[in-house]
């Protein structure tokens, strides 16, 4: 069994650095292209449907994978899974940084989102069993402050390296980073294993299934309606069939019961609108600036830092809000702070400056990083002990799902135009996102109608 923490404190450290850092290079793999996509265009020749794979190609490995590395974890071991993680994430990056096609990258980005998958959903599940109380709160704040200070460092990596080596710096970097995070990472305590068998079956149709469904959605715009049509169909069948093969596994990857639990619904349904709404439309504000506005790569990462740096510490700060605010009531707040936040980023216009966007930026940081904190440990607090990676596993999924999904959007929308018609791309993509952020909040205050006590299912 794990050694675990006492409730009030958040000794030992080791396995919150670790986790902290992992997470933060998960993000920086995220945001790698954020700020070198014209730099990739060019060198590459992408089109527009390549483009939008380029972007959300990591989000669409990482919403595949994701509750098969929570499964894994829970069921082989959550360090092992961690781990294996970052070996996955040193060998794509090594993969990507060597491109020499599109289709290359495209492929080597969904891998590293396949690895980034077991940082994200067994590092969380770590914590959770290390942690207790008011430590495992802590805890929370300090790994979504590491998503915050991933995604403020990976365009800041990227632009300036990008005039020095060009695009694929950014995964020689990753690379050499996640190698010796993974060799230390094997001090970190294992969770027992269950001896059940993982649903592999279940896992493949899952896994397929969501890559059909986001093939679906980037190709509407750019592919053929025939492709499309088909792409949509064998989503269904193979999602359909997961739901058949979930109900019999004895042991699930995803346990459906948890899904009469409104608290975990709700946590679930607010991570896909962060990740459709806010974190999909700020991932594209660097190609606003650079593409849009006219600014280097390295001042575009650098003005973002008035989002993802205020979300650092906005998480950071969540803690010393009043006790009385539930988890929930943050979550709601949160998101509806994002979309205020989205919203005012309607005013960039052809003959604007970056300033205009630096409003919007700090609204939806302070948000953000309270939805991040709150969302942590809502992820591990609504779902039994023993399954704290599959819980941390299906919020990140929600979350990676509606960013690859929002990015997707946002990229064709924008991809090719220049001067006002880029501007009315991303006027449509603001508002598209928006409305997502508020139909977020519509759910989660439908669901607090339902249930009040926010309590995790029983074992």
């Amino acid at each position: 069994m794990s050694p675990r923490a006492a409730s009030g404190t958040l000794a030992p450290k080791l396995p919150l650095v670790l986790v902290a850092l992992a997470t933060l290079l998960a993000l920086v793999v995220f945001t790698a292209p954020l700020t070198t996509l014209d730099a990739m265009t060019s060198a590459l020749d992408l089109g527009a449907a390549e483009q939008a794979w380029v972007m959300s190609g990591m989000p669409l490995g990482a919403a595949c994978g994701l509750l098969t590395a929570g499964a894994f974890g829970d069921t082989l071991g959550r360090r092992r899974t961690f781990v294996a993680g970052l070996w996955i994430n040193v060998v794509s990056s090594i993969g990507a940084a060597l491109a020499g096609s599109a289709q290359m990258l495209i492929v080597m980005r969904i891998v590293q989102g396949l690895g980034s998958a077991g940082i994200m959903a067994c590092g969380l599940g770590l914590l959770g069993q290390i942690y207790q109380g008011e430590a495992r709160k802590q805890a929370a704040a300090i790994w979504a402050a590491a998503l915050g200070a991933g995604v403020a460092t990976g365009p800041i990596l990227s632009s300036a390296f990008l005039s020095v080596s060009g695009w694929n710096a950014i995964h020689w970097i990753i690379a050499l980073i996640s190698a010796p995070l993974a060799l230390a990472s094997v001090q970190l305590p294992e969770s027992p294993r269950t001896g059940l068998r993982v649903d592999l079956p279940g896992a493949l149709a899952l896994m397929v299934g969501m890559a059909a469904l986001m093939s679906a959605l980037v190709e509407v715009r750019v592919g053929s309606s025939l492709l499309v049509i088909g792409l949509i169909a064998l989503a269904g069948v193979l999602l359909v069939l997961f739901v058949r093969l979930e109900r019999r596994s004895p042991n699930p990857i995803l346990e459906l019961r948890l899904f009469r639990c409104p608290a975990f619904v709700g946590a679930t349904l607010a991570a896909f609108a962060s990740g459709a709404g806010v974190l999909a439309l700020m991932s594209m504000v660097p190609t606003v600036l650079v593409r849009g506005l006219g600014l280097s790569p390295l001042a575009a990462a650098v003005t973002i830092l008035a989002w993802s740096g205020v979300t650092v510490l906005a998480a950071l700060g969540a803690r010393f809000l009043p006790a009385a605010l539930s988890s929930r009531a943050r979550v709601i707040w949160s998101i509806l702070g994002c979309a205020v936040g989205q919203a005012l980023r309607f005013v960039a216009g052809a003959d604007s400056t970056w300033a205009v966007l630096l409003p919007g930026l700090f609204v939806a940081g302070v948000a953000n990083g309270i939805l991040n904190a709150s969302l942590g440990h809502e992820a591990v607090q609504t779902v039994p002990q023993e399954r704290t990676a599959m819980g941390s596993a299906a919020n990140n999924t929600a979350r990676y799902l509606g960013s690859a999904l929002g990015i997707s959007l946002i990229s064709v929308l924008i991809a090719g135009a220049q001067g006002e018609s880029f501007f009315e791309g991303w006027h449509r993509a603001v508002v598209a996102t928006s409305v997502i952020s508020l139909l977020g909040v519509l759910a989660m205050l439908l669901l607090t109608r339902r249930d009040s006590g926010g309590r995790a299912l029983p074992a």
